[in-house]
């Protein structure tokens, strides 16, 4: 008999009947002999519908109030799937973030856990109940409902498993696992089997969406089993732990990443004097904005031009503050394209084995794609490129490290 938290997205408990399928899955489980402990999501779109009547009452909804309305929507699927598995013969209790005492920070719509009650979910589990405990929201010191942001479900089931112990953390979504790249750009990609928290962190900071970064960094933290499987078919998943001496061998290529949504600025003509990278970045980073890739080059006439990447969506906002920097710096002048991506290759691999990096410019060149950044770390290679070559790019990288064939190792 084992332990499984499970968590069931939107998507998975976003109608009746998809509900009923989720108890039945449940069901399956507990006549196995196996505890467990299910988290959910709201049903697909509610949490949309919520925040767009807020967004009618105030242009800035307050968010202390916000929190106790969007929680609302995981109530409601915890309480259904609590009727599908009572209906089933299944003994279950649901319960709210703030009722299973999920604390968290106060900082309303993107909180913190900080400590997890687990007394209530162990007496249910020995009674023999399946525990159902909403996702995404806590309570703070002072009993107000927290939420923990977007994506926040995930991070739910992977602190519920590692306070509970359990043997798995379980996602269930609409993919059957994580996969090499995206199906949708290349057809011949491969599901993993198994894949490193520091890969799968990698990847999903990124740009691949099947995760929440948070709850793979929770994940690895507390060392939890985590296991990205589908709601709508059966299958093996793909596993997600720590990395072992049988990956650290292999000169893997895990996956290839990709992100649409950057765009690159560059200072022409600064001068080439200590703190300059500050008095540019500093204005940006008052303004919140996130900085990601950056390059620095010196010419002979002791100038530097400075280019680093954002988010398409502070492309703008960014420009403007830098217009005011060009003129402070006495810097030539600044220019901005928001029409360009993000690629990436992710493999713990890379740690130990030359050539992976000039393998991906070579895959490249051959295909007339000008690299214009590169950024590393040990188990990554990323290059900023044209946006209307990405999926490109993505199709020729899969081929050169034959990932279409599911052979992740590099020649």
């Amino acid at each position: 008999m084992a332990l499984y938290v499970q968590k069931y997205g939107g998507t998975s408990v976003g109608s009746v009947e998809r509900i009923e399928a989720v108890a039945e899955k449940v069901k399956g489980f507990r006549e196995r002999g196996d505890d467990i402990v299910v988290v959910v999501s709201a049903m697909s779109g509610e949490t949309n519908r919520l925040i767009g009547l807020a967004n009618e009452i105030q242009e800035h909804p307050d968010k202390r109030e916000m929190d106790v309305l969007v929680s609302t929507g995981e109530q409601v699927t915890i309480a259904l799937l609590a009727m599908a598995l009572k209906k089933r013969g299944v003994d279950a209790r649901s319960y709210t973030g703030g009722q299973v005492r999920i604390l968290t920070d106060s900082a309303h719509t993107k909180a913190r856990i900080q400590d997890i009650e687990t007394t209530r979910m162990r007496a249910d589990l020995e009674a023999g109940r399946v525990v159902i405990v909403a996702g995404f929201q806590g309570v703070d010191d002072h009993g107000n409902i927290t939420t923990l942001g977007r994506g926040g479900s995930d991070t739910t089931g992977v602190a519920l498993a590692a306070a509970l112990k359990a043997d798995e953390c379980q996602i269930y979504t609409d993919v059957d696992g994580v996969y090499t790249t995206d199906p949708r750009v290349v057809a011949g990609a491969q599901r993993l089997d198994k894949i490193t928290f520091e890969e799968m962190l990698e990847m999903a900071s990124l740009g691949s969406k099947v995760l929440q970064i948070r709850s793979v960094e929770f994940a690895g933290k507390y060392h939890v089993p985590l296991r990205v499987l589908s709601s709508f078919q059966d299958g093996p998943g793909t596993l997600i732990t720590i990395e072992d001496d049988e990956t650290v061998e292999k000169p893997i290529i895990s996956g290839i990443a990709f992100n649409r949504d950057e765009a690159k600025l560059t200072v022409m003509g600064v001068p080439d004097i200590p703190g300059v990278a500050s008095r540019i970045l500093g204005p940006i980073s008052r303004e919140n904005i996130e900085v990601d890739m950056i390059v620095q080059n010196v010419s002979a006439d002791q100038t530097t031009d400075f280019t680093f990447t954002v988010h398409r969506n502070d492309f703008e906002r960014a420009q403007n503050i830098l217009e005011q920097v060009v003129t402070e710096l006495g810097a030539r002048g600044c220019s901005g394209n928001s029409k360009i991506a993000k690629v990436s290759i992710v493999g713990v691999g890379m740690r130990s084995h030359a050539g992976v990096a000039s393998k991906m410019f070579d895959a490249l060149a051959a295909e007339n794609i000008n690299i214009q950044m590169i950024s590393t770390s040990e188990i990554k290679v990323s290059v900023v490129i044209a946006e209307k070559y990405m999926e490109l790019a993505v199709r020729a990288l899969h081929t050169a490290f034959n990932l279409d064939k599911g052979e992740t190792v590099c020649e």
